[in-house]
């Protein structure tokens, strides 16, 4: 998986996956925003829709190929341990963050792989199943980001994935802004005090 690594020799990695149509450089700001001292992994997408990077496939908008979301969420389990192993971190030090497209393959990674990392960061996230189980997520910290007036995502699903982290016991928080699927200054200002309270 095509990458790009900055160590400063921290405790903490901040791995970073895009939107759709993005790649490893898109989500670098924000991570800087949410911790600029920390280690930044930032991912790009294996799969190509008709030009733009995704990590998974989808049907249609809105609709995901769920058979290739779990096998390229394995194939995520697999390239997060390789790449542990090459810059010498650990799983349980690096945070998830994604937007969108990047958003839905980390709540698969958590719905597969549990709490083997040190906390999630979910900008705009869908559901990733229709039959989504998290396993027992016990103060695990879950941020969500959800717009009001998303055109992609819908109340009702934010709601549903937010039922879901809750049943698990998960350490969430949302944030709902009144604005679309963009990200919105206050939502990245909100994601950092979440990062900074629950789980640097």
């Amino acid at each position: 998986m095509e990458h790009l690594f900055k160590n400063k020799n921290s405790e903490t990695t901040l791995v970073l996956f895009h939107g759709t149509g993005g790649d490893e450089h898109d989500m670098l700001p924000l991570g800087e925003m949410i911790d600029a001292n920390a280690n930044i992994l930032s991912l790009r997408g294996t799969v190509n829709e008709n030009g733009l990077n995704r990590f998974f496939k989808r049907i249609r908008p809105g609709v995901f190929d769920e058979e290739d979301l779990k096998s390229r969420t394995r194939d995520l389990g697999d390239t997060l341990k390789k790449l542990a192993d090459r810059y010498t971190l650990s799983l349980d030090s690096m945070v998830l963050m994604g937007y969108s497209n990047g958003a839905n393959i980390i709540s698969s990674f958590l719905s597969l792989y549990g709490n083997k990392v040190k906390g999630a960061i979910l900008l705009h996230p869908m559901t990733p199943y229709k039959n989504t189980i998290f396993p027992k997520l016990s103060d695990f910290p879950v941020f969500i980001s959800a717009g009001k007036n998303d055109p992609i995502v819908s109340q009702e699903d934010t709601v549903n994935l937010q039922s879901l982290f809750d049943k698990s016991a998960a350490k969430l928080e949302i944030y709902w802004h009144n604005s679309g699927h963009q990200l919105t200054q206050t939502t990245i200002e909100n994601a950092r005090d979440f990062y900074t309270q629950q789980i640097k």
